[in-house]
């Protein structure tokens, strides 16, 4: 189409400037978009129906540009783009055009011969200058046809001059990290509507400020990483979000409009050795304009399969060298060895007798696992352990028995009086004064001067224990605001009273590192809470009380211990860790938690709790229970050992727990009750853990309803059990005289005809049956696909109950007593891939 040129007025650069200003440009945007992308001119392309080149308008990129878009060709102008895509999938169109006619003007979009959509172009100033239109389209494998045609029912009169046509970039491995993997809150749902995402999904929802995605990744090393973040906009609008690493602010990125196309930007963030939280989340200022297929870390290690990712190497006593005696292996009820990681611990009990490791990796920090004899009394007493560093002297290693033997009848007591004596083990966890490098020989010995008549060595944790933290920005130091550490006072309301002027600074508060005695809850309402590492700073409880309790808001607890200072069971009188009402997207980040009565006991209104790299040790209730009305909340990649009740519990008491999960976590030798147990609720998950040693009344995993008066709400939704590993579990309930199964479906208060589906799991040399569906309520709804049984005490599936469950792809082998036993009426719907039962 050709009109006379307007008048224009241009500011001449000179070209020298021109490549100065770019260059630069380039260096300051650190985040570069990388895309499928081809630039077509129109004048190369197929034209039809009177569109003709021209070049009259300059501007124009190429050789000319494609007018003829006129009345007289209304109905039958066309220019016609070939476009390859290597994938099929959403992509886009950018169209460049001219329009001096001051209206907006239309045009068909046609692909592969369909219309798509009618086009909108706006007026541009005149016909010398040029503007561009996004427009988001689906294109096949292979060659497609992408025509801009003047119907019948357009306005036409433009000048085009190229399309950039944007494919869909080929998923496969460009993903390290999956989207539909990591953690969600605050709006972020999965989907899989629009093609061309990698894995089995994507992220879409991220439109209200808070709403947030946060993966799990492994760092082989402290540094800056490169990272590619996978996108899509569904529009022409560019979209923004902000990066945050373990907690703290990287930047807020700029993510080029795509228009329905896939496409990456690179930018970076610095990673911690270890486990780290890497979260995208929509900040104020925001506008959370994209859909999120994953990001691509190729530099980052590896997270565990199943089980937690932990920073530390584990040695078993029974597997190190030793001239001690071996206990174990045995399952009996107060005996020592039923409590041991695995069955087996090493006895020294004379003088120069030893267990010794040879290191695989550097370790500058410890934690030994043991045993000492009780006094007569119960009262408390310290004693010496050495430890030799390829013969030498290191230190010797002070060891308690306060914090472990109970006696008597549930929930147990200190006095030795009352006999049946356990919870044998205890830990203990010391940083060495230098760095051991890889392959020394590292012993723990009985000498002279250590004077407990015998120590039981269970096992031990070696790591490389970062440098202490320091404070990054937006923090205010307690001690600046009254709180002293390491003077042994208590700081319960100095810190309390930190906390309230950090929040009206708009701060959070950083804990330096020392030793904090607090006697009670330090209260948190919307708040971080910062400390300068586990190793580092420490929250000393006294006397069974002290510490955080959540009262709403979004809080942050991070890198930090709380030692607690209970030493029996008192659910009335003794504090939980971390507990209460933790609000809207709150995070709780490598923790270690001891010696509390739970370590996580989390309650309504609590919604999007992401918790990750705990460490929970000797407890002597639960270890976490996401309890009445919590939802949306995700415990991951956490260590939960030797606790007094069920290590992972959800308990829907009065209020439903919903879509909440337990995932990528290691659990060994709860005391009493389960692995993890999901007692009623919506939606809940339990998925890709590593469950062990059960002791006493105890299932691997228990999903039940279970009447501890009151009673669990009944199941909804459909209830997950995946990927999940057990081994050594299930346990004798003496108070029943009955045989808990490894995987516990159980019926009491009230039926459970919701789904369940339990998929992908493997049970291992189950102390019972591996899995036992009872008891007096009906069982249906449930599912059990690609389920291995290998070695079990009794039969490989017990049923005693009412209703019907479907089975395929169930392999059963070395069964103590057969592979089946079925009473209660329960049918058994058996679908292929099925043996041994």
């Amino acid at each position: 189409m050709s009109r006379s040129p307007g008048i224009r007025t241009r500011a001449l650069v000179p070209p020298l400037l021109l490549a100065l200003l770019a260059a630069l440009l380039c260096v300051v945007a650190a985040p570069r978009a990388h895309a499928a992308s081809t630039t077509l001119e129109a004048e190369s392309a197929t034209r039809t129906g009177g569109a003709v080149t021209e070049t009259e308008h300059p501007g124009y990129t190429g050789t000319g540009y494609v007018g003829g878009y006129t009345d007289s060709h209304k109905g039958t102008a066309s220019t016609s783009f070939a476009v390859s895509s290597a994938v099929a999938g959403s992509g886009s169109l950018k169209i460049r055009y001219a329009n001096g006619t001051t209206a907006v003007m239309t045009l068909s979009l046609y692909v592969n011969g369909s219309k798509v959509r009618q086009i909108s172009l706006p007026a541009t100033a005149n016909w010398d200058t040029w503007s561009t239109t996004d427009e988001a389209l689906t294109y096949q494998k292979g060659a497609n046809t992408v025509a801009l045609t003047f119907t019948s029912s357009d306005s036409g009169n433009i000048n085009l001059d190229n399309v950039i046509a944007t494919t869909p970039t080929a998923p496969t491995g460009s993903v390290t990290h999956e989207a539909e993997n990591a953690f969600t809150s605050g709006g972020p749902t999965k989907a899989s509507s629009v093609t061309g995402y990698t894995g089995s999904g994507y992220l879409t929802g991220f439109g209200t400020t808070g709403a947030r995605a946060a993966f799990a990744v492994n760092a082989a090393e402290a540094k800056s990483y490169s990272i590619e973040v996978r996108y899509r906009t569904p529009d022409a609008t560019a979209a923004t979000i902000t990066l945050v690493a373990n907690g703290l602010t990287v930047r807020r990125l700029s993510l080029p409009a795509t228009s329905g196309a896939w496409q990456t930007l690179t930018t970076d963030a610095p990673l911690r050795a270890g486990l780290n939280n890497l979260t995208l989340r929509r900040e104020s200022g925001d506008n959370g304009n994209l859909q999120l297929d994953g990001l691509n870390i190729t530099a980052a290690a590896a997270n565990a399969t199943r089980g937690a990712t932990v920073p530390y190497t584990t040695y078993e006593a029974e597997s190190g060298s030793t001239n001690g005696s071996v206990l174990g292996p045995d399952r009996t009820y107060l005996k020592t060895a039923s409590e041991a990681s695995g069955r087996k611990a090493v006895v020294l009990d004379q003088t120069g007798e030893y267990v010794q490791f040879t290191l695989s990796k550097p370790a500058n920090a410890l934690t030994l696992r043991y045993s000492i004899p009780d006094s007569a009394s119960g009262s408390a007493y310290e004693t010496p352990l050495s430890l030799y560093s390829a013969g030498t002297h290191l230190r010797d290693i002070t060891l308690t028995n306060k914090y472990s033997w109970v006696y008597g009848g549930y929930p147990y007591n200190n006095d030795p009086s009352q006999g049946s004596g356990h919870h044998f083990f205890d830990e203990v966890h010391v940083r060495l004064a230098s760095t051991l490098p890889a392959g020394t020989v590292l012993t723990f010995q009985k000498d002279a001067t250590d004077t407990a008549s015998s120590y039981t060595l269970d096992l031990v944790e070696t790591e490389t224990a970062p440098a202490a933290y320091a404070m990054p920005a937006g923090f205010v130091s307690a001690t600046t605001l009254g709180v002293t550490a390491d003077d042994g006072s208590d700081d319960t309301a100095a810190l309390n009273s930190a906390v309230g002027t950090a929040k009206n600074q708009g701060k959070g508060l950083w804990l330096p590192s020392g030793t904090y005695d607090i006697s009670g809850h330090v209260n948190l309402t919307g708040i971080a809470l910062r400390g300068a590492g586990e190793w580092y700073t420490v929250l000393r409880g006294k006397n069974g009380k002290g510490g955080l309790f959540g009262q709403g808001g979004t809080n942050t607890v991070q890198d930090l211990s709380i030692s607690g200072d209970v030493t029996y069971r008192d659910d009335a009188g003794f504090d939980t860790a971390v507990e209460g009402d933790f609000g809207n997207g709150s995070t709780v980040q490598n923790v270690w938690i001891e010696h509390t009565k739970v370590g996580l006991w989390i309650d309504a209104p609590t919604n999007g709790l992401y918790a990750s790299g705990l460490r929970i040790r000797d407890t002597f209730a639960d270890g976490v229970n996401l309890h009445k009305g919590t939802a949306g909340t995700e415990i991951s990649h956490s260590s939960v050992r030797n606790t007094g009740d069920d290590a992972l519990a959800m308990f829907s008491e009065a209020q439903a727990v919903t879509d909440s999960a337990y995932r990528f976590n290691t659990v060994q030798v709860p005391l009493l009750a389960n692995g993890a147990a999901i007692y009623g609720g919506s939606g809940n998950r339990i998925e890709d853990n590593l469950i062990s040693d059960t002791v006493t009344a105890s299932a691997g995993i228990a999903i039940s309803t279970r009447n501890f008066n009151p009673a669990p709400l009944p199941f909804a939704g459909t209830t997950s059990v995946a990927r999940n590993t057990l081994t050594r579990t299930g346990g004798y309930e003496p108070n029943w005289q009955s045989k808990f199964g490894a995987l516990w479906i159980y019926a009491d208060a009230s039926d459970i005809t919701a789904p369940v589906n339990v998929t992908d799991n493997t049970i291992l040399d189950s102390t019972y049956s591996a899995v036992l569906i009872s008891y007096q309520k009906t069982v249906s709804n449930l599912t059990v696909s690609n389920l291995t049984i290998d070695r079990t005490g009794s039969y490989g599936i017990e049923i005693n109950s009412a209703g019907s469950g479907t089975f395929s792809g169930v392999t059963v082998t070395g069964t103590a007593s057969g592979g089946l036993n079925l009473a209660g009426g329960f049918t058994v719907n058996r679908g292929s891939g099925n043996s041994g039962w």
